[in-house]
């Protein structure tokens, strides 16, 4: 159905790349490339210290620690993003009411001026 759309929006090239592009992401992630993690280095585990190139369970515990803290970190940055943007919002309605307070200052003095003539 998608393909059928895809070549009438952008011609029959356009849905050959598009199916190709399709299939490079329906791949899944790159995790199934890396091979199980912790297994040691040149069997699908990569390098990364003494530990990780030995394999075995403290290979497999070194990879799993190093996966936790790296999650962990991104949730941290993840808050603290979320967090910055909700001050963000805290500070322009701030700003927004006292806009909106100079303002209705303002319409009162030309409404002064309007009364005294």
């Amino acid at each position: 159905m998608a393909a059928v759309g895809s070549v009438l929006r952008c011609g029959f090239r356009g849905a050959v790349a598009f199916s190709q592009q399709q299939r490079a992401w329906s791949s899944g992630s790159g995790a199934d490339q890396l091979g199980e993690l912790g297994k040691g280095a040149g069997k699908g585990g990569g390098g990364g210290g003494s530990v990780r190139e030995a394999g075995g369970a403290f290979g497999k515990r070194e990879a799993a620690l190093e996966e936790r803290y790296f999650r962990q970190k991104e949730r941290d940055q993840l808050a603290q993003l979320k967090k910055h943007h909700e001050d963000e919002i805290y500070h322009h309605k701030k700003e927004i009411e006292r806009l909106q307070k100079e303002i209705e200052r303002r319409k009162s003095k030309i409404k002064q001026f309007q009364d005294d003539d």
